[in-house]
């Protein structure tokens, strides 16, 4: 009996990955092994580093932060100690924001919990 091999099948799923690998360069477009290669390792790299980012971000708010802070004149620390003391839930995300686009408002957190 002959093997039955579902060519069907076979076919949709390269052109699947052939059709993802579209605008790569040189062989990784539409050469089958070097193209499923390389969209595989992208699809390592885009789930690594959508983690990246946020590690990333979080670091860029915190220099933020910490900037705006020392020309209050309190380090990062201080300044996120006493906004838990004063129990001020505010996320780095809006105070590096604040910090940035809105001096006065980090301005009027910073004397708010000077006092």
């Amino acid at each position: 009996m002959s093997r039955s091999v579902n060519n069907v099948a076979s076919r949709r799923r390269r052109r699947k990955i052939l059709k993802l690998t579209r605008g790569y360069f040189g062989a990784r477009k539409n050469v089958w092994t070097a193209a499923k290669n390389t969209w595989e390792k992208g699809q390592t790299y885009a789930y690594r580093d959508r983690r990246t980012k946020k590690r990333n971000f979080r670091k860029l708010w915190i220099l933020r932060i910490n900037a705006a802070a020392r020309t209050h004149g309190m380090s990062y620390s201080k300044f996120m100690g006493e906004l838990h003391n004063h129990e001020i839930t505010i996320n780095r995300k809006v105070l590096a924001d604040l910090a940035m686009n809105h001096p006065e408002a980090f301005k009027a957190i910073v004397d708010r919990i000077s006092k």
